[in-house]
């Protein structure tokens, strides 16, 4: 049904090359491209069907366009670095190519994340006949469409969201990060963002957490509020929402080393002098602590994510909760990896899948929630992100 390019041989890219093979008859053909192909290689030897590999810079727009033009796609799938994607987007517009992400853009030298760089392409995507899907991960992505399918089947009008993310993941190092370490740091340790009455506030990092009872044995964990982009992009096309924040689990052990580590100045992403040579602390302790991808054999636990949304079904509040959760080890037991990588390779995945069979469709740039939810919250399924609901 189509040829699908994947860009990114990182732990998500290792998902998405999997579970794009295990559906030939929508991802018809498929290239895996890297900065260093030999990771595609290694991907590609571990599926049993074939699929093409190559060698791209993604911050090199005219590398994508000759990639692009030789293999000629249907679609992107964008899994590289947040930092690539305007590049990504410049190649699919001068190829007339669509395309996905995961994670929104963020500039290399500022942790600062938002959608309007790349909501700016909209008209040049419409002008085209083009479609951009925006982050098609799990949050962003899952999320997004937890919230839109409770709106369509649950409420009428929804009031507050509390986006809630839980790893009880233990991989048995003292410090490692489940997914890019450069891009993991850089977002919790900026500042936290919620939206409330109409206005976005500021708080210190990790500054407000409280306890959660999670579903299905977990228990009782502390979270801590961060900014996130879905939140940005829910409250644009929902604007009845009046308060929304996101939530994340991490261990005292996990926060203690990201303060010394922040404290010795290993988190600046600005350059530094040393031995002559320019480097960037955060880029140099990405490169020394260990690859997110080769955590799977080692993790074991589950990963909670979903969606806590308060507001009014036939004059009467509601309170519901849904959720995914995902056990780090049976992620392993399918396709390699530990359940944060599987938790946003599969929703690329189903993304695509729904811009090549038809069932999402439009010109110009979109964020997930805008489509109808039903069809991918089937695939959830089906394809190993199964969800539950409780009306609390």
């Amino acid at each position: 049904m189509g040829r699908v390019l994947i860009i990114g041989a990182g732990g998500v890219g290792y998902v998405v090359a999997h579970k794009c093979a295990q559906v030939p008859d929508v991802f018809t053909d498929i290239l895996l491209a890297s900065r260093t192909k030999e990771k595609c290689d290694k991907i590609a030897s571990g599926i049993k069907r074939s699929i093409q590999t190559a060698r791209v810079d993604a911050d090199n727009v005219s590398e994508l366009v000759d990639l692009i033009v030789s293999f000629k796609p249907d679609m992107i799938i964008n899994v590289a670095l947040p930092y690539q994607d305007l590049h990504i987007m410049d190649a699919c517009l001068k190829t007339g190519v669509n395309y996905l992400d995961t994670a929104n853009y963020e500039p290399r030298d500022k942790a600062k994340f938002c959608y309007s760089w790349q909501w700016d392409y909209h008209e040049r995507f419409k002008e085209k006949g083009l479609m951009a899907l925006l982050g098609s991960g799990f949050d962003p992505g899952v999320t997004n469409v937890f919230f839109a399918w409770a709106k369509k089947h649950h409420f009428d009008r929804i009031d507050e969201l509390d986006i809630i993310d839980c790893n009880t993941g233990d991989h048995g190092y003292p410090f490692a990060t489940n997914f890019n370490p450069e891009i993991n740091i850089r977002e919790i340790t900026q500042k936290g963002r919620y939206f409330e009455n109409g206005k976005w506030v500021e708080t210190l990092p990790m500054a407000v957490s409280k306890d959660f009872d999670f579903p299905e044995g977990i228990g009782l964990r502390k979270i801590y509020l961060l900014y996130h982009e879905e939140l940005e992009s829910l409250i644009k096309h929902f604007p009845e929402i009046k308060k929304a924040k996101f939530w994340m689990t991490f261990s005292e052990s996990y926060l203690n080393h990201l303060k010394v580590l922040e404290n010795v100045g290993m988190t600046r992403i600005d350059p530094v002098m040393f031995k002559g040579t320019e480097i960037i602390p955060l880029q140099f302790l990405k490169a020394i602590l260990p690859d997110p991808a080769s955590l799977g054999e080692h993790t074991k636990g589950r990963t909670c994510i979903g969606c806590l949304i308060k507001g009014v079904l036939a004059g009467n509040e509601k309170r519901y909760y849904i959720y995914n959760i995902c056990n780090h080890q049976d992620a392993f037991s399918e396709v390699g990896s530990q359940a944060v990588s599987y938790t946003t390779g599969v929703p690329a995945m189903i993304g695509a899948m729904m811009m090549l069979t038809g069932k999402w469709s439009g010109k110009g740039v979109f964020n997930i929630e805008q489509f109808d939810p039903d069809p991918f919250m089937e695939k959830l399924n089906i394809y190993g992100l199964p969800w539950k609901e409780i009306i609390l």
